[in-house]
């Protein structure tokens, strides 16, 4: 029997620009179940953030405008129902953050700076329970921190004290009162902990405990797993499916990442442009998609059992032209996602390996020996200072032309050996040779000079760029910072003109130069970072998660833009990335780090193929590939499909 806790009808948002009103929603019709996940899907400005914005009430107007339709929100089987859009402010905020709580995409940007995490759980708690004393909104949030496993529950607490005092003081007994006081110290010193003290995982844990502490019931998460490392996504999946069954709720989950969906969605609904293009229930999405978009969607994801030279893009599957009135018209190309897959190229596991052999047989480019990084903490029970070690004794080589895939949970050391290879951190102890130098101990003014030849493109595109610097001047400012010292930039015209270059060779229009960050795409960004990094015509250059945040299809797109500018250039690549199905793309060899230090490497195929370490096979099984017959057991084991 139907019984929804969420229906949407023919919902339109437009939002006010400069020439025309643009419509972010298009007449979008959906239902949710009680109890059941539906998950929405499709690329940035697909209109899938908009309309859970909507559903709380946080459209910004102006410039947004919901211009028509009906959201029916329905607490429970007891109550009526109650049009969200016809309620006023004041009887909105009874529902939003109650009975409807949202996760949103950027969890930094959503917590406040200064103030700590614990606080603003409790704020959020006493914001619908002003009547509840703050020593009890305090203990709430303490056990919200553990439901949510930011926190150890009391009896792991309890061990890991034991054992730290047994360490300390092997010869005695830890006092009952000292145990008390230092597992309240624990979980405190977690409370009293401010964003920036948190990774990525734990922080989205945060807005999980701020969302759920008021026992809502209907959660929408937004996007709440992008960026996090493949084993923290599948534990955060985990937690989302273990709260849901728990606590009763239904979850609106919105991603870009249809592999993600097959974790976690009972149905999908596919958004394009505002409007919905297929919506079925998550087997029928995967086994028989009908629309080309949703087909794109699913073959744009590097597959871990198949190596290619190149991905399928959702272009492979439709072409999308406007008619006089500005709306797309849709061109499908007689495609299935196979036989996209089997046009790009499949490469053989005898080619790949004689090309790793090929590669071996240089001199590296770039050789560590025994390197180690440590960032000095205080122990437990006032003991001494120690240093805590982010790179424990790494070696490896890196040959010309070769890509060297770097993976990982976060924490394990991944950037920090990254920033180290280009001396941004001073290491402990090991030796970096760079072309046959020993480039470990080098003055200020030797390391610039280095850096010509050793690039990055960091993780957020954003942040990397200045938002007060047109993207033409921050694509040449290498060239002026070098000066006479490089090719192709001694003069402005040069300069100019290889900017244009470069600009074209990535896929921005060489006109846009004159336009800000903030005025392109998180994938036209990368694109800009990827050709500033190129300026200096670098031998080498290191990729920090440079893909992670963005669109499958637009990382399809960038992975791509990637393979074909190390074929041109004669790059050699470290490529940095959680994600084992990314990395095997793009990799001639894997290494594998785990707490500092290097698990296992070897050639991708072989890495996947016959992995030697537990942890690899962790990595690898934490990977959403969409499995048909994993869906049918997790769908057959929730009642939804018969």
């Amino acid at each position: 029997m139907s019984d929804p806790i969420l229906t949407i009808r023919d919902l339109k948002i437009q939002f006010q620009t400069a020439d025309l009103p643009l419509k972010a929603v298009d007449g979008l019709s959906i239902e949710l179940e009680r109890g059941q996940t539906i998950g929405i899907v499709g690329e940035s400005g697909s209109g899938k953030s908009v309309t859970a914005l909507s559903v709380m009430g946080l459209i910004p107007h102006p410039p947004g405008q919901i211009t028509g339709g009906e959201i029916w929100f329905r607490e429970s089987a007891e109550v009526q129902p109650v049009n969200l859009l016809s309620l006023s402010r004041e009887q909105l905020r009874q529902y939003r953050g109650g009975k409807i709580s949202m996760i949103f995409q950027e969890p930094m940007t959503s917590l406040n700076p200064v103030y700590s995490c614990g606080y603003q759980i409790v704020e959020a708690i006493q914001q619908h329970c002003p009547d509840l004393p703050l020593v009890e909104a305090r203990r709430q949030a303490i056990n919200l921190m553990q439901e949510v496993k930011l926190l150890p529950d009391d009896r792991e607490l309890l061990g890991q004290c034991l054992a730290e005092w047994q360490q300390l003081h092997p010869n005695e007994t830890l006092p009952n009162r000292l145990l008390v006081q230092q597992i309240n110290l624990q979980k405190q010193a977690m409370f009293d902990r401010y964003p920036h003290q948190l990774s990525g995982g734990q922080i989205q844990r945060v807005m999980i405990a701020m969302a759920i502490c008021c026992n809502p019931s209907l959660l929408i998460a937004d996007e709440p797993t992008t960026a996090l490392d493949v084993t923290v996504q599948a534990r955060t999946l985990d937690l989302l499916r273990e709260l849901r069954d728990r606590r009763g709720m239904s979850i609106l989950f919105i991603t870009h990442d249809l592999g993600i969906m097959a974790e976690i969605a009972d149905r999908v609904a596919v958004m394009y442009r505002g409007r919905l293009v297929e919506c079925g229930s998550v087997l029928q999405i995967f086994s028989d998609p009908q629309h080309p978009y949703t087909k794109g969607l699913l073959a744009c994801r590097p597959q871990l059992d198949r190596r290619m030279q190149l991905l399928p893009t959702v272009a492979d599957f439709m072409e999308v032209t406007l008619d006089p009135d500005g709306e797309p018209l849709i061109q499908e190309k007689p495609l299935s996602v196979e036989q996209a897959i089997r046009l790009k190229a499949q490469i053989g596991s005898d080619e790949s390996d004689r090309r790793c052999q090929d590669l071996m047989q240089q001199p590296p480019l770039l050789a560590v020996e025994n390197l180690q990084v440590g960032f000095p903490v205080r122990g437990m029970f006032g003991g001494r200072q120690r240093y805590a070690m982010a790179v424990n004794g790494v070696s490896f080589q890196v040959f010309p032309g070769e890509t060297l895939g770097l993976v990982g949970e976060s924490g394990c050391g991944k950037s920090t050996l990254a920033r180290t290879l280009l001396r941004l951190i001073k290491p402990i102890s090991g030796q970096i040779h760079f072309d046959g130098k020993d480039v470990t101990r080098l003055n200020p003014r030797q390391l610039q000079a280095l850096r010509r030849d050793i690039q990055i493109i960091f993780q957020d595109p954003f942040s990397s760029l200045d938002p007060r610097i047109a993207i033409g001047e921050a694509v040449m400012e290498p060239l002026k910072i070098h000066g006479s010292s490089v090719k192709d930039g001694r003069t402005g015209r040069e300069r100019r003109q290889r900017m244009s270059y470069l600009l074209d060779r990535v896929g921005i229009d060489p006109g846009c130069s004159g336009r800000f960050p903030h005025e392109f795409s998180g994938g036209q960004r990368q694109r800009i970072c990827i050709a500033r990094a190129l300026a200096l015509n670098p031998k080498f250059i290191i990729c920090d998660e440079s893909v992670s945040a963005l669109d499958v299809s637009v990382q399809a797109q960038v992975l791509n833009l990637l393979k074909e500018l190390q074929r041109e250039f004669n790059l050699t690549y470290i490529f940095i990335s959680h994600d084992l199905s990314v990395v095997k793309f793009m990799s001639d060899r894997i290494m594998v780090m785990n707490a500092g230090k290097i698990a296992e490497i070897g050639m991708a195929e072989q890495i996947y193929r016959a992995p030697q370490q537990a942890y690899t096979r962790q990595l690898i099984a934490a990977v959403p590939t969409g499995n048909l017959e994993a869906i049918r057991q997790r769908q057959l084991q929730r009642g939804a499909v018969s």
